[in-house]
């Protein structure tokens, strides 16, 4: 296994991205289900599920920065590391790799006692009422307590994806996700713990993730292994994976601002019914751009070696086949929520009334899902290229200079639909600008990389 990075500048772009993609998107899959698996035991427990359920939601935005913080570090210093053994320097990816390892560290520190001691004023602030405060508090508090398994296993998770290996990552989540699945079922069902026995069963599967994420990094099979001589913070190391990790994180951290503009002002206009709804949203939501997510990850290490090696016709093969793939997997997903809404509702709660309440609303929220295919390929190929202020703008234009103030903007006007309706506005318009921007920077970034490799070949869109 050890020469499978070779393989990414060598074998066939198409049987590259079957080989590296299916594990990622299985990997995605499974992992939207051990993100939503808690929402879905909880949602359905008798007579406080509904509440339950909100309160979840009203924790998630705190939940969602956690794991930004992840992708800040994994995912800013993967592709770097991608890039690197693609120019033959495989010491200078370890190190790189190391500093990542301590930065995940201080950060699960710092992130676990800031949100524990202020877990409850932020809440109340993210639009908790009287009904739903205990049980996001009481969830929050011993999620919070997971907080460095998170960031290991999520973190370091990348850097095994991006060396080939998306079996082993593949395997990461679904020890994860099986766990939660089990525990969750026993906690709630037979226990009756409730949202505490939910926490405890996340807690508890991140940790054996983390234990596997570092027990693989630390054995014979890795290409990249972690050293204790490389955990020594270098700012030279550490800043670029900074720069470039910040497009992903501010990604996932205006999710979480997002979250909490959308809980609030849904608490105004529609009370505890309309936050309900939005937990139900965001779930499906979730669940939709997961495997895309996979996609990507499975063609970042082909696009990263291969731009490090300078073999950039490759380049432009795996994303347009990403881009094809991303297209229509989305065309179908929309196909399918605008037809079955209620069966998507169905997974999160059995209150067939709270269900029709909500389809309607699922349509609206999810109708710009089908262009959201070129916005994610695109993004995703400016990270995997390393071209972090390109892919750090795309992710401020779409959510915080457009869906924020749309929500303010329609809110007064058209209500909760209003807020529901600046999703889809925001995700058309994003990914025609994005898609945009792909095509006139990539060809202007790849051309300088061309004029200086003395190839002919350079990426056309």
């Amino acid at each position: 296994m050890a020469d499978i990075t070779s393989q990414l500048g060598t074998d066939s772009i198409k049987k590259l991205m079957l080989r590296l993609s299916i594990p990622t998107i299985t990997a995605q899959l499974i992992n939207a289900l051990y993100n939503v698996v808690d929402r879905i035991f909880i949602g359905h427990i008798p007579g406080i599920g509904s509440y339950a359920l909100a309160g979840i939601g009203l924790a998630f935005p705190i939940i969602l920065l956690v794991s930004a913080f992840s992708s800040l570090i994994g995912m800013g210093g993967a592709p770097l590391a991608s890039i690197r053994l693609g120019r033959g320097d495989r010491e200078g990816a370890e190190r790189l790799m190391g500093n990542c390892v301590t930065a995940l560290l201080v950060i699960s520190a710092v992130l676990t006692t800031v949100f524990f001691i202020y877990r409850r004023p932020l809440l109340m602030l993210f639009g908790a009422s009287e009904n739903t405060i205990e049980y996001a508090q009481s969830y929050l508090g011993i999620y919070l307590l997971g907080t460095v398994f998170v960031q290991l296993s999520l973190g370091l998770n990348s850097f095994i994806n991006s060396q080939g290996f998306t079996k082993i990552s593949m395997a990461t989540v679904t020890i994860g996700a099986v766990m939660n699945i089990v525990l969750d079922a026993v906690f709630i069902n037979v226990f009756h713990w409730g949202v505490e026995g939910a926490a405890l069963a996340t807690i508890t599967s991140q940790a054996v993730s983390a234990i596997w994420v570092l027990a693989f990094l630390c054995g014979k099979k890795t290409v990249l292994k972690i050293h204790l001589k490389n955990l020594l913070p270098r700012p030279s190391l550490i800043l670029p994976v900074l720069g470039l990790g910040l497009s992903p994180f501010v990604m996932q951290a205006t999710e979480s601002l997002l979250n909490i503009v959308l809980n609030s002002s849904l608490q105004h206009y529609g009370g505890d019914d309309a936050v309900f709804a939005m937990s139900l949203f965001s779930s499906v939501m979730q669940m939709s751009i997961m495997p895309l997510q996979g996609l990507t990850q499975g063609a970042q290490p082909i696009t990263s070696y291969n731009y490090g090696a300078r073999q950039f016709g490759r380049v432009r093969e795996t994303f347009r086949l990403l881009l094809k793939c991303s297209l229509t997997f989305t065309t179908v997903l929309w196909l399918l929520i605008m037809l079955l809404p209620e069966v998507f509702c169905g997974f999160f709660t059995s209150d067939t009334t709270r269900i029709a309440w909500c389809a309607p609303y699922l349509r609206i929220y999810m109708g710009g899902i089908l262009c959201m295919g070129a916005q994610i390929a695109c993004q995703q190929t400016f990270l995997a290229l390393g071209q972090a202020k390109i892919s750090l703008f795309l992710a401020l234009f779409r959510k915080v200079i457009l869906l924020i103030p749309l929500i303010y903007l329609l809110a007064p006007h058209f209500g909760i639909t209003g807020i529901f309706a600046a999703e889809p506005i925001s995700d058309v318009t994003a990914s025609l600008v994005t898609f945009g921007c792909f095509t006139y920077y990539t060809r202007k970034v790849l051309f300088y990389s061309h004029t200086h490799a003395g190839s002919d070949d350079v990426i056309h869109t």
